[in-house]
């Protein structure tokens, strides 16, 4: 079913007119995603842009915390609504409600990881509901290496495009006998077609390898997620943009990160020494979906001019820098 989805959507992708192409710097810097057509109403009237902000639990609260302040710092014309939501907490489903609607309500939000209490029978994770209750099927990981923070392989330079609806994340359990638990595989056609379709709009729009692009088709191939996992570790330069299911994509995401460094410099560790990189990044994400390129490019490249220039680093980075310094460092580029 899969591979012929890919047919089916390569297709439909070729046929479509493309934008520009650009050449891309630094993934995170000239990385497409697909703007908001015109600026809703803010909640309160006026020319600034309501974010939903949902810190998460953990190093949730001090990460987002660098974020706003280089947004104050900048002048971001983005105002905040902050749901302290935690999986923590077993009274925490009214204010998840609330929000969920804010989300509704404001189309974009900045989220950090909730705690799914895996001891706790019954409860599902709020990380996965809100996916499935807002849509939001397609996950973008951006796996680059930094210029400055040299790890095994240089030449690290690729997109992971997850689904995020269905698969094994999609919470379809139950225990059918005392003692036997079923889980259910759910993999349609249709939601199949929507994230391959987007996987190959990314790559045309992010001039990723348009060499490889012909007029009679786009270039794919497939491998197996085990061969996957080892070529990553072995030969990562072979990748571009990858496309796959729910749980492969959360797996080789991790293989990803680690192949740049970790998981605090991908956009996606303790307090006081939590890595905001991946954070603020994620949220030039966001400044540029909302059509803010210019904020975007001079955050982002603040934050990799620090990392480049070595002096101020986290535990993570093999530093021992505070987050505040690393904030602070990012503020001072700007």
């Amino acid at each position: 079913m899969l591979r012929s989805a890919v047919t089916s959507a390569t297709r439909s992708a070729v046929l479509r007119p493309t934008t520009t192409q650009v050449l891309r710097p630094a993934t995170t810097l000239a990385a497409y995603y697909p703007k908001v057509a015109r600026r809703l109403p803010t909640k309160y009237g006026g020319v600034y842009t309501y974010v939903t902000l949902i810190p998460g639990d953990g190093i949730g609260a001090e990460i987002t915390d660098s974020v706003k302040e280089i947004f104050e710092h900048v002048n971001a014309p983005i105002e905040w609504e902050q749901y302290d939501v935690s999986g923590l907490s077993s009274a925490g489903e009214v204010l998840f409600k609330e929000a969920m609607e804010s989300l509704k309500r404001n189309r974009v939000g900045l989220k950090g990881i909730l705690y799914t209490p895996i001891d706790r029978s019954g409860h599902n994770s709020w990380n996965v509901a809100m996916r499935q209750q807002l849509d939001i099927y397609a996950s973008v990981v951006l796996c680059k290496s930094i210029r400055g923070f040299p790890t095994r392989h240089n030449n690290v330079d690729f997109a992971i495009i997850r689904e995020n609806t269905e698969g094994e994340y999609a919470g379809l359990e139950h225990q059918s006998y005392p003692g036997v638990v079923e889980s259910l595989k759910v993999t349609t056609r249709n939601k199949s077609e929507r994230i391959i379709r987007f996987a190959f709009d990314f790559a045309l729009k992010n001039n990723r390898k348009a060499k490889e692009y012909k007029a009679s088709g786009i270039q794919f191939n497939d491998m197996i997620v085990d061969n996957t996992s080892m070529q990553l570790v072995a030969k990562p330069g072979q990748f571009d943009v990858m496309v796959m299911p729910n749980l492969y994509g959360a797996i080789v995401s991790n293989i990803g990160a680690a192949l740049v460094g970790g998981p605090g410099i991908v956009p996606g560790c303790n307090v006081g020494r939590a890595n905001p990189a991946a954070m603020i990044l994620s949220s030039t994400m966001m400044l540029r979906h909302l059509g803010l390129e210019s904020l975007a490019n001079s955050i982002a490249q603040s934050t990799f001019d620090v990392i480049n220039e070595g002096k101020v680093r986290t535990a993570d980075m093999g530093g021992t820098a505070t987050t505040s310094d690393f904030t602070a460092a990012v503020i001072k580029g700007l």
